[in-house]
């Protein structure tokens, strides 16, 4: 068992993994290439307990009202697990996986689950959510930054999806419960995609990235220079109170997601 940085290689690929900052994927290299934007904050980081903002880090579950810390205030974003210590559990030439228990301030134990499994040309991203005893409402998700330019290059990065709705947002950076039809960007919003999420990220004359996932939302960030966020998840923002996912002791919470590119 160890939290010391995994990378793993498959052909010209390369992914480096540090458990000991949250479980991010913090480089993903492919031909020497760096896809995703440098940084202790950034890299892709999986979102648990919950993704996205909590409204006012509260939510209910049956008759009682839980309060989390507001880490981004008035709300709590992105779960605690993108700032906790994970473990190895074990790792091999081109897959690993680690592991990390739930502990205060969530009000439930259990354990999540991250596998990270890369080809030559593909990455692969599963993350589980168990329960230890009582069943308990959460979500989980992928928050990456990718590089909106690489190596320099003026052009920048193309992101393009066909979701059936949008999320409307309010003030308050959270879904008012409307669906709306897509608009133009830049975004922070959250979106419907009933088929699995199917967005396509392309840098010209350099990488086309695929990000795809079975679950039904995404959501996508671009309003920073640096980088572009495509985030699938189990739920939308603020899920543990309008759409949360039940882990119970028989049917644990499971979520994966597929990044698989091509040179241009």
């Amino acid at each position: 068992m160890t939290t010391q940085e995994t990378t793993l290689t498959a052909g010209d690929a390369e992914v480096t993994v540090q458990p000991g900052n949250g479980c991010r994927v913090s480089s993903l290299r492919i031909g020497g290439t760096e896809l995703l934007r440098q940084g202790e904050k950034y890299g892709c980081f999986p979102m648990v307990p919950w993704c996205g903002r909590t409204r006012d880090g509260r939510f209910r579950d049956g008759g009682r009202t839980y309060q989390m810390p507001l880490n981004s205030p008035p709300h709590a974003i992105h779960g605690f697990a993108r700032d906790a210590e994970w473990t190895t559990a074990r790792a091999s030439a081109d897959e690993a996986v680690f592991t990390y228990d739930l502990a205060e301030p969530w009000p439930w134990s259990g354990r999540v689950t991250q596998m990270v499994r890369l080809t030559e040309d593909s990455l692969t991203l599963t993350l589980g959510i168990e329960t230890y005893g009582d069943s308990f409402p959460a979500q989980a998700g992928w928050h990456p930054w990718f590089n909106r330019t690489l190596d320099g290059s003026a052009d920048g990065v193309r992101v393009d999806f066909a979701p059936a709705w949008q999320e409307e947002r309010g003030d308050d950076h959270l879904p008012t419960g409307e669906r709306i039809d897509r608009t133009d960007g830049p975004w922070d919003d959250c979106f419907g995609m009933p088929d699995g999420v199917d967005v396509t990220l392309t840098w010209p004359q350099r990488f086309e990235v695929k990000v795809a996932s079975r679950e039904q939302w995404v959501v996508v960030y671009d309003e920073q220079e640096a980088a572009v966020c495509v985030e699938p998840q189990t739920g939308p923002p603020d899920g543990l109170n309008t759409l949360p996912r039940l882990v119970t002791p028989v049917d644990p919470l499971e979520a994966t997601t597929t990044w698989t590119w091509r040179a241009l």
